[in-house]
């Protein structure tokens, strides 16, 4: 030890420890450490008042977030409804149009064939015929096709050993359709195949 006393420096040791190490007993807080404990409560409370707006803000955020989300997902599909029932009725009127003028074309067919079709009006019904193919229009019933009961109407039957199944032998009136849609079946005249006679 030094000479001097007064020199000596102190050491002082805190336990602040809440249960005794030797008698395992629970301590009284001294005042010091009761002021401590209130700021450290104090301060984590004020970090609390501090996250729970960010928080709320977070969730009100991802509330409007979906809403708009799903707002959008509603829009988008009326358009892609509102464009496919466009569509739909420009196809629906294009074919009502096209269906009242399948007369013309049978006068037109008709003409042809009777070689009345001759000169500017022939032009003109080959002008016809390629403006309504080009709009989706397409002319069916050939001879010499199987006969079909969905796109052909039979008016007409016969039986001969020269056909292997009901062939369309004669086409009386053309049929038409317009896209994936019947506007009218073909009148036909159907062959049955007829087995030869033994000899």
């Amino acid at each position: 030890m030094s000479d001097n006393p007064e020199r000596e420096e102190s050491v002082v040791v805190n336990d602040r420890r809440r249960i005794d190490p030797e008698t395992g007993e629970v301590r009284e807080a001294e005042p010091g450490e009761l002021a401590d404990d209130a700021a450290s409560v104090g301060r984590h409370a004020a970090d609390e008042a501090v996250a729970d707006p960010a928080a709320e803000l977070k969730a009100q955020l991802d509330e409007r977030t979906g809403d708009l989300q799903r707002l959008q997902a509603e829009y988008a599909n009326y358009r892609k409804r509102v464009e496919r029932d466009r569509e739909v009725n420009a196809l629906a009127a294009k074919g009502q149009i096209v269906n009242e003028l399948l007369g013309v074309l049978d006068d037109v067919e008709r003409a042809a064939a009777h070689g009345d079709l001759t000169g500017a009006f022939k032009s003109v019904s080959d002008k016809l015929t390629a403006v309504l193919q080009a709009s989706g229009l397409e002319p069916f019933g050939h001879e010499g096709e199987e006969f079909d009961p969905s796109v052909h109407e039979a008016v007409q039957h016969n039986t001969s050993a020269e056909v292997t199944g009901p062939t369309v032998t004669a086409v009386l009136r053309r049929g038409y359709r317009f896209g994936e849609r019947l506007l009218r079946p073909a009148l036909v005249a159907v062959t049955d195949h007829e087995p030869a006679p033994a000899e």
